[in-house]
């Protein structure tokens, strides 16, 4: 367990200890992948976007039919008590709901209760020196599940095909990888959004090709608007990355990290104009709403 000394637990409404076991081995979440997460930054003890978070966890508890006991309010009461017994001011947060213990088997009809939990620590995705050198991430073979067959807008604990898609990246000697989806169309990275800029403008790809409808992703979206850069949500094939002069990834927990390679094409420029725009942007609106700059969380 890393980082024992810092890292807190809320579980099932009691704050617990998170070196100890509190995860039965029948909870279906581990068992079958059964629950939906969210991943929540706080910077000065205050939580970025708690709402926006919340929305989308509640959606999606209803979308995989999860009767969870605690309401939108309970569960912001949740993140406050676990923030509040984290000694970290800037840090990040998993929220789970799974389908609770039940026996062996996939019928969820046998989970009596969901298990919900919070946990505060610290992330690093990414070293100093990649936010500003900027990261090489490479296109994976492993495709996005479609959505056909899982939403992606679901937030689910199964991340599979993320994690062997990240492998991959990992032995191409790449920071990241981006999956593309079964027509071979750009979905998102591993565990992020894609930006590009194109022509001056910021293009990402839309939910419908497979991306996540990302919290960050979103206040990226705002700030351009906010900032008259023309930003929208477009369909992107290989040619657009490869040829792109801008890329920047989006995420919770990644925060914002510039590309400066991709599949072995370097980018024109890294950070350019445009993200480091965005990244300033992004800077002092996390410093409006949390009332402090990020850290090293």
């Amino acid at each position: 367990m890393p980082e024992q000394s810092v890292a807190r637990c809320w579980f099932n409404g009691r704050l617990v200890d998170p070196a100890a076991p509190q995860i039965s081995v029948y909870d279906h979440g581990l068992l079958y992948g059964d629950g939906v997460f969210e991943g929540i930054r706080f910077y000065a003890r205050r939580p970025f976007r708690l709402q926006a978070h919340l929305d989308r966890l509640l959606r999606s508890v209803r979308a995989i039919a999860l009767e969870l006991p605690y309401d939108a309010e309970a569960l912001t009461a949740a993140v406050h008590e676990t923030i509040a017994a984290c000694p970290l001011d800037d840090g990040y947060l998993r929220l789970v709901a799974t389908r609770g213990i039940g026996t062996l088997g996939i019928d969820p009809r046998s989970c009596a209760r969901p298990s919900v939990f919070v946990v505060a620590d610290r992330i690093v995705l990414a070293a100093e020196s990649s936010r500003t050198r900027g990261l090489r991430v490479a296109i994976a073979a492993t495709r996005r599940l479609p959505a056909d067959g899982l939403d992606p807008r679901i937030k689910s604990l199964n991340y599979l095909n993320h994690i062997l898609a990240r492998m991959e990246a990992s032995r191409a000697g790449a920071d990241e990888a981006l999956l593309l989806n079964a027509q071979g169309r750009v979905t998102e990275g591993s565990g992020d959004n894609v930006f590009v800029v194109r022509g001056g403008e910021l293009l990402t790809p839309p939910g419908i090709d497979g991306a996540l409808e990302g919290v960050t992703r979103a206040v990226v979206l705002e700030l351009a608007a906010a900032l008259g850069r023309p930003a929208r949500e477009a369909s992107l094939a290989p040619y657009e990355l490869h040829t792109a002069e801008e890329c920047f990834l989006t995420g919770t927990a990644a925060e914002l990290l510039p590309v400066r390679e991709i599949d072995g094409r370097a980018l024109p420029s890294c950070p350019g104009p445009v993200t480091r725009a965005i990244q300033d942007a992004y800077l002092a609106l996390i410093a409006r709403e949390c009332g402090a700059a990020p850290g090293a969380a």
